[in-house]
């Protein structure tokens, strides 16, 4: 390596010194280093998602029955999340959440979550997800990502493997459209490709385990996790490329991974009907 990349690397090394600090991932314990403080995130978050909900593409389903699925399932799992948060003396991961669930038209299997709280469901999922619990399964693993700060993490990789490490707000002044795609792309409302996938898919599989618990502390059996999984993969809906190219596990790997989390996921379960 020449004298100007290694100073480059020595840079960058010295810049996550003083801009990073060490969170811990609930449940998993695991170490993770932010580079992009939450507020900011939260803040850029909010704004696409009310674009979103604005967009004339966009529109909201008209099915109030699975509407109104959405909103019970979506208020236990967050109820689910501030109980073992306040109990395991992390509330402040979640401080300012404001908890917002919307059923939006399309074909797509699919959801996801920002941080501060904002959830989308496609009607998609509804034909798929076609219980409450198999729904819990899926917004578990999508809220988890936001509690988690997943995004956080996969903004801080973009910055620095795709815009030179630069700081998120230089890069939303000096680059606002790729700004816009990469936070877009680190809550999987966009696509890529890239060095940082192989971290993305263990991401995701954290999120499974997180989803799983909290599916299970709101009520929910997480066996209908396994069931969803499997309809996902029986229907062909799950990952079509091969692993090392995706973000998300293989069916196989992703259900022999939750069959594995499960006893842990158990031991947090309780039917809502023994609920204290």
């Amino acid at each position: 390596m020449n004298r100007t990349g290694l100073t480059s690397l020595c840079l960058i090394a010295l810049s996550l010194t003083f801009l990073t600090g060490c969170e811990t991932v609930p449940i998993t314990g695991r170490s993770q280093l932010n580079l992009v403080p939450e507020s900011m995130v939260r803040s850029m978050a909010l704004q696409e998602y009310n674009s979103f909900l604005q967009s004339p593409d966009t529109k909201l389903s008209g099915n109030t029955q699975q509407s109104a699925v959405v909103q019970r399932v979506g208020t236990r799992i967050a109820d689910a999340v501030e109980k073992y948060m306040r109990e395991n003396g992390m509330e402040k991961q979640i401080e300012g959440y404001n908890w917002e669930f919307n059923l939006v038209e399309s074909k797509d299997i699919n959801a996801w979550a920002m941080p501060g709280g904002k959830v989308v469901v496609y009607t998609g999922l509804m034909e798929l997800a076609n219980t409450d619990g198999q729904l819990a399964a899926v917004m578990g693993h999508e809220i988890a990502h936001a509690v988690a700060r997943h995004g956080n993490e996969r903004m801080s990789q973009g910055l620095l493997t795709t815009m030179g490490g630069v700081a998120l707000a230089a890069a939303a002044k000096n680059q606002p459209a790729q700004t816009r795609e990469l936070l877009l792309t680190s809550y999987g409302i966009g696509s890529s490709v890239g060095v940082i996938l192989p971290y993305s898919r263990k991401q995701e599989s954290e999120a499974d385990r997180l989803g799983l618990i909290f599916m299970a502390i709101a009520g929910y059996d997480p066996h209908e996790a396994l069931t969803f999984w499997q309809k996902m993969a029986a229907k062909g809906q799950g990952a079509k490329v091969p692993e090392f190219l995706s973000t998300h596990p293989a069916d196989a790997t992703r259900i022999r991974q939750i069959e594995d989390d499960m006893s842990e996921a158990e031991g947090y379960y309780k039917p809502a009907g023994q609920m204290p």
